[in-house]
Parts: C-alpha cells; structure tokens; sequence
C-alpha cells in the first residue's frame, strides 16, 4: 500500500511539473481560436505552477532587501500565465483588447514609454480583483501577463508603483 501511495504521488509531481515546460502553442483565451487568421504569428506560453514559484520568488525578493510588503502581494497569487508572440500585429492586439471588454476586463491603466506600450486591464467582482491582464506591446512583439488571484485597488497601486521606483529592465536583466 505504501508503494502504491509514494507512486501515485510520484505520478502527480510529474504531472505538475508538465506545466512548467515551455509550449509553442497559446495558452489563454482569445488565442486559442482556430477561425482567426494569425498571419504568421509565432507563440510561446509558459503556465507558471504557484507551488514551486512562490517559495522561489519570496527567496529572491528577501535575498534582494524588498519590504514584507511586495513579498505579502506574492501570496495573494494563485495563477501566472506568460505568453509571448513574435510577429504580432496592432490589428491582433486590438481584437484582443474587444475580447478582453467582451469578457467584462476594465481599463485600468496605459503606459507608454520610448516604443513600448504597456496595459493594465482587471475583472472584478465588487471590491476585488480577480484577474490582472498585463499587456506589452513593443512594435511586432507582445508579451502578455495573466495574473489570477485576489487583490484589491490598493494592491495594484502598489505593484505599479513598486515598478516606477525600480527599473523593472534591470531587474529582469539579472
């Protein structure tokens, strides 16, 4: 019995750790339709399993000096979907953006910086925030940033100001 319990969790860990290999195909909604002509866009997703990110990233943010503040917004996350698409078109980008009103998304805010464009939009119930969709659009590139979890006004505030104090480019670049 003993073997056969250590096999099966053997079996889910696996299974789980499927979803941080990297695919070639669309991982969120709009993208996934097979009518819709993409024009020889090129589509790399990631599914970021919480499990095995979260202790990462809180390591890395206590390890980098970040206030228990910014760490206390990571646990408010339950699912990160990254996808990037090369040779995207402003056409593309727009249809997604109906999609996204369509599906009850609000504007939440636009920065726009030197050639990159970037695009906050939240789905809310009431006070709270279940969906962020982060949105960059840089000439034929876009990376899109689904974030699931619960957070409020006040906790986005935050994650947009937290990024003007630091340069995020940097950050990334380490």
């Amino acid at each position: 019995m003993k073997k056969i319990s250590l096999l099966f969790a053997a079996v889910l860990f696996m299974m789980s750790l499927q979803s941080c290999v990297v695919s070639r195909r669309p991982n969120m909604g709009f993208f996934d339709n097979p009518y819709y002509d993409y024009k020889g866009a090129q589509f790399t997703s990631i599914n970021v399993p919480m499990f095995l990110a979260k202790p990462i990233v809180k390591k890395a943010l206590r390890e980098d000096g970040e206030s228990e503040e910014v760490i206390s917004l990571i646990k408010k996350i339950s699912d990160i979907k990254v996808m990037t698409i090369e040779n995207g078109n402003k056409e593309m980008l727009a249809d997604f953006a109906k999609y996204l009103t369509n599906n009850r998304f609000e504007e939440w805010m636009t920065v726009k910086k030197e050639n990159e464009t970037v695009n906050f939009q939240a789905k809310q119930s009431g006070d709270v925030i279940k969906k962020l969709m982060i949105t960059v659009h840089s000439g034929s590139e876009l990376v899109f940033v689904d974030v699931s979890g619960k957070f409020t006004a006040d906790d986005i505030s935050r994650i947009i100001n937290y990024s003007e104090k630091k340069d995020v480019k940097k950050l990334v670049s380490k």
